[in-house]
């Protein structure tokens, strides 16, 4: 079981000092991070046939990856601007 692709580094390439940065300085980061991880997981528990859950469920899952995906991509672009 791999979340290769889904990880943050993997989808904000070349912005890994952001990252690296936010996630020592900024407790909300750090909490979106660990949902995302979290999110990410369950996903592929559901995709890998480990964990049922129905196809509504897979798409609310998705929907909160992409939302929190959002939160950390304004979290970055704002530090880059700072």
């Amino acid at each position: 079981m791999s979340e290769t692709g889904h990880d943050l580094h993997s989808l904000f390439p070349g912005q890994g000092p952001a990252l690296h940065a936010l996630k020592l300085q900024d407790a909300h980061f750090r909490t979106l991070a660990e949902q995302h991880h979290d999110v990410t997981l369950e996903i592929q528990r559901i995709e890998d046939g480990l964990v049922a859950a129905s196809d509504q469920r897979v798409e609310a899952l998705k929907k909160q990856r992409l939302q929190l995906l959002d939160e950390v991509a304004a979290l970055v672009a704002a530090h880059e601007a700072a």
